[in-house]
């Protein structure tokens, strides 16, 4: 197994925070990141001034906008193509703002079905930049190709395909040699890490890793 470029999990620095209409992180993380702009998918930003949030831009159609909120110095993007979802055009904004580097929060916590559709779109998105996903302590990472990075012995982590992926690992309780991973059929659900250092190449697809967020001040 070869060297392979390092995901640097607990030293991102972010562009841009993208806010869904789903259940968002306590005002702790918001205050963590503050001097970074905060992009509200329509309705997530009624969530956002609730708990004090004042985002820069508001992207969407606007069809989950309650008529009370003040929107105050948030600049409003509106889109009303039906072809793609609030989420979706929040990352379209962000790509043609030239915010590379997004943090995603609220990606579910409605409707299973919008947070199908919201995995969908992280998976299509997070092949054109750099973009990762929070729920509560934990990332969830689109990964396309082979990667290695740091982590501590025994943290938690799951390797979904997306759809399907073969792949080799190195460094974790249950390794994997050349063996495919699809969904529907095996999933890499609750592996640990037993070095300070796991290494997954990928031979053919791509994959959801869930691991643990660096960023402490997410919790509640």
């Amino acid at each position: 197994m070869g060297v392979f470029p390092i995901l640097n999990i607990g030293e991102r620095r972010f562009d841009a925070i993208i806010a869904v209409n789903g259940s968002l992180p306590p005002l702790s993380l918001f205050e963590f990141f503050a001097d970074v702009p905060i992009i509200a998918a329509d309705g997530a930003l009624n969530a956002l001034v609730d708990i004090g949030v004042v985002a820069e831009f508001l992207v969407g159609d606007l069809d989950s906008l309650r008529p009370d909120i003040d929107l105050g110095l948030t600049h409003v993007i509106h889109d009303a193509n039906q072809e793609s979802n609030d989420f979706e055009k929040a990352l379209q904004f962000a790509a043609t703002s030239h915010y590379e580097e997004l943090l995603v929060v609220g990606l579910h916590g409605g409707d299973l079905e919008h947070t199908l559709n919201n995995w969908s779109v992280l998976m299509r998105y997070g092949a054109q930049g750099k973009t990762v996903a929070l729920d509560g302590d934990r990332l969830a990472i689109p990964v396309h190709s082979s990667v290695q990075f740091t982590t501590s012995p025994g943290e938690l982590l799951s390797i979904i395909p997306q759809p399907s992926i073969r792949l080799t690992t190195r460094g974790l309780q249950w390794n994997l040699e050349n063996e495919v991973l699809s969904l529907g059929i095996r999933e890499g659900a609750r592996n640990r890490a037993i070095d300070n250092e796991v290494v997954i190449e990928v031979h053919e697809g791509s994959f959801l890793l869930f691991c643990t967020s660096p960023f402490v001040h997410s919790r509640p």
